[in-house]
């Protein structure tokens, strides 16, 4: 396996949404599907580039997986893979990325009922500082705050 990482850039747009999109999906089906293929992709077009700096893992020139880390806020956005190569070292090279760009703290957000989430960042050093009721995302899921600090 021969994984590498490098910045995205506007051509990318349509992998990172299809990554997002197959990751949902497989990981979280439990979540309603709120906005439509297309209202992802511009979401991954114009919103997600404008505050973050977003970061491609591919294997052999094939988006695999990605993360977006937002420097302002010290808030990790996304982090999703491809069904099929997770436990395989590529969250954890991502969400390295995101440690080594930070200034020494990192936040996100996980579903609480998200297990596996859940185990990833703990195993890798966050704590959990909040646990909301879901009132505060469009998901209306509970969720919980990580926090990592060097």
């Amino acid at each position: 396996m021969s994984i590498s990482l490098r910045q995205a850039t506007s051509a990318d747009e349509p992998v990172i949404a299809s990554i997002f999109l197959a990751s949902r999906r497989d990981a979280l089906p439990y979540l309603p599907e709120l906005h439509s293929d297309a209202d992802t992709l511009d979401h991954f077009t114009n919103e997600v580039p404008a505050r973050c700096s977003v970061w491609l893992a591919e294997e052999d020139a094939h988006g695999i997986g990605f993360m977006a880390w937002n420097a302002e806020t010290a808030h990790l956005d996304h982090l999703y893979l491809l069904p099929g190569y997770y436990r395989r070292g590529i969250g954890t090279m991502l969400l390295e990325k995101a440690k080594a760009l930070s200034k020494g703290k990192v936040q996100l957000y996980a579903f609480q009922r998200n297990a596996r989430a859940r185990a990833f960042y703990e195993r890798h050093g966050f704590k959990a500082i909040w646990f909301g009721d879901g009132s505060e995302n469009e998901e209306n899921e509970p969720d919980v705050l990580y926090e990592w600090l060097r």
